[in-house]
């Protein structure tokens, strides 16, 4: 596939990792979410960081924000409340920037990243992805049902945000060691086409290792979808707990903004029309990415 000239969308990055960086607070198992709580500024300036580095999409800081973690780990009554400040920093972010940016609602794991056996049931899943649903649709462009590990998941978001008739971009997240196969094994050929079946209008890889996501790029190439990819940095997931906290996982060292940006434009290269950053990629991350892709006559500088 031959991109033109600014047929490219940039996503932003990793916005829980950048929000620990920037907090003086502890580690929670909310996550970014508490950040909601705590310092709503933060995140209003971590969106436009990541719009001056060149994101044309931001994603609303409710990752950690669903009925089952806030059950599990802090106080249900807070659903509203974080999804609400969450659309009001994502709106105040854009407004601020002047630039033309979307804004995409988060559609997550509903109890915990990378762990499959954990999903809840079919009508549970949908239950709740229709209460996010809900509290975003208003608010948003677009709906990123992200980091689904097993195809049941992403199939229930991908109704519920489907009936917003809002567009929805559906992420997996796949096997570091073997981009082709999602972490519950499932073969991501399979796993995309039933997704895009279900209403899905791109299909992406995210949370994995840059090596994967370009392994995943070569299969989604084939499945004749628009698609795309979003690495984070890590060197591992595998001692990521549910309800633990990223603390725990070690960050590569080899993956700087100019290196991570290489893995992106190879991507684009390999047909993605969608690329961005994942946890550990900062704003500094998006803005050498955007460079390049510039450079390469993918993106139009703004």
């Amino acid at each position: 596939m031959n991109l033109n000239r600014s047929e490219v969308t940039v996503l932003d990055g990793g916005m829980g990792q950048e929000l620990r960086r920037r907090s003086n607070r502890p580690a929670s198992p909310l996550w970014s979410a508490q950040v909601m709580l705590d310092e709503p500024d933060l995140v209003v300036e971590a969106h436009r960081d990541f719009i001056d580095a060149g994101a044309r999409v931001i994603t609303l800081n409710t990752y950690s924000a669903t009925p089952q973690r806030l059950a599990r780990d802090a106080d249900p009554g807070l659903l509203e409340p974080l999804h609400a400040s969450a659309l009001d920093a994502a709106r105040k972010a854009c407004e601020q920037s002047g630039k033309d940016v979307r804004i995409a609602g988060c559609l997550p794991p509903l109890v915990a990243s990378y762990r499959s056996e954990i999903v809840p049931d079919n009508a549970a899943s949908l239950r709740s992805y229709r209460q996010i649903v809900s509290l975003q649709a208003r608010g948003v462009d677009l709906f990123l049902c992200e980091t689904m590990s097993v195809t049941r998941e992403a199939r229930a978001a991908t109704i519920a945000a489907r009936e917003s008739n809002l567009p929805v971009w559906v992420a997996f997240t796949v096997d570091d060691d073997d981009g082709r196969f999602l972490r519950s094994g499932e073969s991501l050929t399979e796993a995309a086409e039933e997704i895009a079946s279900a209403g899905a209008e791109s299909i992406l890889v995210n949370c994995s290792v840059p090596e994967a996501v370009t392994t995943a790029m070569d299969v989604l190439a084939k499945t004749g979808v628009a698609f795309g990819g979003y690495a984070n940095a890590f060197a591992s997931v595998d001692a990521l707990a549910p309800g633990g906290t990223v603390d725990v996982l070690e960050v590569r060292k080899d993956l700087d903004p100019v290196s991570y940006a290489e893995h992106g434009l190879g991507w684009v290269r390999l047909g993605a029309s969608i690329v961005g950053g994942c946890c550990e990629a900062g704003p500094e991350h998006i803005k050498a990415l955007t460079g390049k892709l510039i450079d390469a006559g993918y993106v139009t500088e703004q």
